[in-house]
């Protein structure tokens, strides 16, 4: 199997030579891609050009496949186990695949953190997602429970983020 970037003009596959332009890759070659990076013991992989950006990330149930650019791709780690839910608590949860993001830059402080009250509209993270920066605003008035997403890490679509007691 042979890559080559796309020429500007021509988007697709040359069956006859087997190459791949940019990454409209047959499903065979992808399996064969995924084969040789698990043997390897790669946990993660990412491979972005101009057109496409793929990124893969294996856990202890394989590769889980979603969107993360303007072209086909594969990504993001498993859920993480939320704890048991109490009765006057909610969560508020992910919109979409992305990477959270607890602070607005690295050298600036929290959103919000443990103990602190939230107020509907308040934006508690960010979630980047297709190189947008989205701000994760709080439905309601409350309590931080608990922070159930390391900064920096990928979360998927209707992953828990924040355990918020009620007001």
């Amino acid at each position: 199997m042979k890559f080559r970037p796309a020429p500007t003009d021509q988007v697709g596959m040359m069956p006859d030579e087997g190459i791949v332009f940019a990454m409209n890759i047959k499903l065979e070659d992808l399996k064969e891609l995924i084969a040789t990076l698990e043997e390897g013991g790669v946990s993660e992989f990412e491979y972005e050009d101009e057109a496409s950006r793929v990124r893969l990330s294996f856990g202890p149930t394989g590769v889980v496949a979603a969107p993360v650019a303007a072209a086909p791709a594969v990504a993001a780690a498993p859920a993480a186990a939320a704890p048991a839910t109490d009765e006057d608590a909610d969560f508020i949860t992910s919109p979409f695949v992305g990477t959270f993001y607890s602070s607005p830059s690295p050298e600036a402080d929290k959103f919000t953190d443990v103990g602190q009250t939230v107020q509907p509209g308040q934006t508690l993270c960010i979630v980047e997602a297709m190189k947008l920066m989205n701000e994760i605003e709080c439905e309601f008035a409350g309590t931080v429970l608990d922070v159930l997403v390391e900064n920096g890490t990928s979360v998927e679509f209707g992953q828990k983020l924040f355990k918020v007691k009620k007001s």
